[in-house]
């Protein structure tokens, strides 16, 4: 798997906003990838030291509109912390 197969988008809200500071970010990444490759990845393309990746299944949430229902598309996202003396992530420095 190619680093840009891996992680797919950043997850922007007000939980992973606060975290910034703390040079913590949250992605969305393909259901296969594990921490090594989510941590070799995010190194790659943003050229930072990463000190660790959390990792989170999340299942879709059941929606219903009119006679219609069914369920949200499951992912997995990850939670990475990176060492004090790394660079921020740029991206996210004109967020926080």
């Amino acid at each position: 798997m190619k680093n840009f197969d891996i992680i797919k988008k950043p997850i922007l809200s007000e939980k992973t906003y606060a975290e910034i500071q703390n040079k913590k970010y949250a992605f969305v990444v393909d259901k296969k990838a594990n921490k090594v490759e989510i941590k070799k990845a995010i190194e790659d393309i943003f050229g930072v030291k990463v000190k660790s990746v959390n990792t989170a299944n999340v299942n879709g949430k059941f929606k219903r509109q009119g006679k219609t229902q069914g369920y949200t598309s499951d992912y997995k996202k990850a939670y990475v912390t990176l060492t004090a003396d790394s660079k921020a992530i740029e991206f996210f420095e004109s967020l926080s």
